[in-house]
């Protein structure tokens, strides 16, 4: 599974975190900034470019104290209500996750058992719950490990 990064798409993306995209080359970036919390980070989306000898997504954010990076981005979930975007990947039953907020916040989680992102919340350790909570709204984007490939 992949997930095309078209115009319509990356509007949606821009509406939900309240910023604008601009074009430079093969990358879609944004700058978010929240001036209170003092955070700011650029967001850069590369689509269906040159990864190693595969074609992938690549997500990166870049903050004043990091830079975050998703390869092969298959899925994202916008939510509206929360004003966040979660880009996913998930390989052989592993799931990583790069959340962005719109008021310029962001998270990754990197290499979950997706088992957990269905499973009973309280019977996980707190150092685990979390990304389980943060990462199950990507749930459905994930495929089913029942069904034979």
């Amino acid at each position: 599974m992949s997930v095309t990064f078209n115009k319509q798409v990356l509007d949606q993306i821009a509406r939900t975190l309240e910023g604008t995209f601009f074009q430079e080359d093969r990358c879609y970036r944004m700058v978010l900034e929240n001036r209170e919390e003092n955070r700011k980070l650029s967001l850069e989306i590369y689509p269906d470019i040159s990864i190693g000898d595969k074609t992938g997504n690549l997500v990166s954010v870049y903050t004043a104290c990091s830079h975050l990076q998703l390869h092969f981005c298959s899925g994202y979930v916008i939510s509206d209500m929360l004003g966040e975007v979660t880009f996913i990947n998930e390989h052989h039953g592993r799931v990583s996750g790069l959340i962005i907020e719109k008021g310029a916040g962001c998270s990754l989680y990197a290499d979950v058992d997706a088992a957990i992102l269905s499973g009973d919340f309280t019977q996980l350790g707190p150092e685990v719950m979390l990304s389980g909570i943060a990462l199950s709204l990507a749930e459905d984007l994930l495929p089913d490990p029942d069904k034979e490939e």
